[in-house]
């Protein structure tokens, strides 16, 4: 097996026991779209689905990690409001949805096709629905030479981003702190929950 999948493994298995993210309960309370439909990029064990799946949301949720994808499908294999794909973010096929969530995934979207992908998850959110997630920043440890495709973003480009939305939460990390797997690392993020209005 190769170092790489052991270590999400390892994640995957502290993971599971993580509830679901505060953010992802505020994102879905400002949703005021049509749409009860979420999309959860990088979904990984699935915490963030189980809420919304209880919340009666209709869920898509991705991720290109087959160990992510088996767990999922363990768990909600018999929930008909849950659909699990093994995808990327660029060959995903975004429904319409009133809510996305992107918590600690958008990091390893590959640069090459981050423009791409930024505009597929952007017109794949109705009005009134709602974005929430984390940008990679360019000071962060991982922005240079990590193991697989990361897209860094400067605070400038970050902003860019949301043009058509009402910015609700905005919230910048810069510090030295641990992973969940217990290695200190620098972390520089950026978190972004916002309205779509046009």
């Amino acid at each position: 097996m190769d170092e790489n999948a052991e270590i999400w493994r390892q994640y995957y298995k502290k993971a599971l026991s993580r509830p679901h993210s505060k953010r992802t309960e505020f994102a879905a309370s400002l949703n005021a779209s049509n749409l009860k439909i979420a999309t959860d990029c990088g979904c990984g064990t699935g915490c963030d689905i189980h809420y919304l799946e209880q919340q009666g949301y209709q869920v898509h949720g991705f991720d290109i990690n087959p160990d992510s994808v088996a767990i999922c499908r363990d768990r909600f294999g018999a929930k008909s409001l849950v659909e699990i794909s093994e995808s990327s973010f660029e060959s995903f096929d975004y429904p319409k949805v009133g809510l996305i969530i992107a918590n600690s995934s958008l990091f390893f979207a590959d640069p090459s096709f981050f423009e791409a992908i930024w505009g597929n998850i952007k017109s794949s959110i109705e009005v009134g629905g709602v974005f929430a997630g984390d940008f990679m920043g360019t000071k962060d440890s991982w922005a240079k030479n990590y193991r697989s495709p990361v897209t860094p973003l400067s605070e400038s480009e970050v902003k860019a981003l949301f043009s058509d939305f009402e910015v609700v939460r905005y919230f910048e990390r810069d510090e030295t702190a641990k992973t969940s797997l217990g290695k200190m690392k620098h972390w520089h993020t950026y978190s972004v929950v916002a309205i779509k209005r046009t």
